[in-house]
């Protein structure tokens, strides 16, 4: 084998263990204090804590428009809104501290924020 060759199938193997080790410190659970999601919405910034500890659903009138929050296993999402183009339901879970999902439209913003 030339010594080039070899040079690159090490090249390789190393970019791909510190892309699998990236990829692996990146999706990690990390222990965290416990957390909870806050919804802070309309012209006034009115906040709702919302713990996840239960699996449930909000309806929140934001004052432009009605936005649903799913919290499941300790995650927190828009499910529906009002508005025209849904750009929030993409968002999908959040889960970790300072993660959030903006709602533009509805002048709503859902964080991760620890408990106090």
């Amino acid at each position: 084998m030339k010594k080039s060759t070899l040079i690159n199938i090490i090249f390789a193997a190393a970019v791909i263990i510190i892309a699998a080790g990236l990829f692996l410190f990146r999706n990690a659970k990390v222990p965290q204090g416990e957390l909870m999601a806050q919804l802070t919405y309309g012209d006034d910034n009115t906040v709702m804590d919302i713990p996840l500890d239960k699996d449930q659903t909000f309806t929140v009138d934001t004052g432009y428009l009605t936005v649903t929050i799913e919290v499941k296993e300790q995650q927190a999402r828009f499910i529906d809104s009002q508005c025209s183009d849904h750009v929030c339901e993409n968002y999908g879970w959040i889960r970790m501290e300072d993660q959030q999902a903006v709602c533009m439209p509805g002048h709503a913003v859902l964080m991760i924020v620890p408990v106090q």
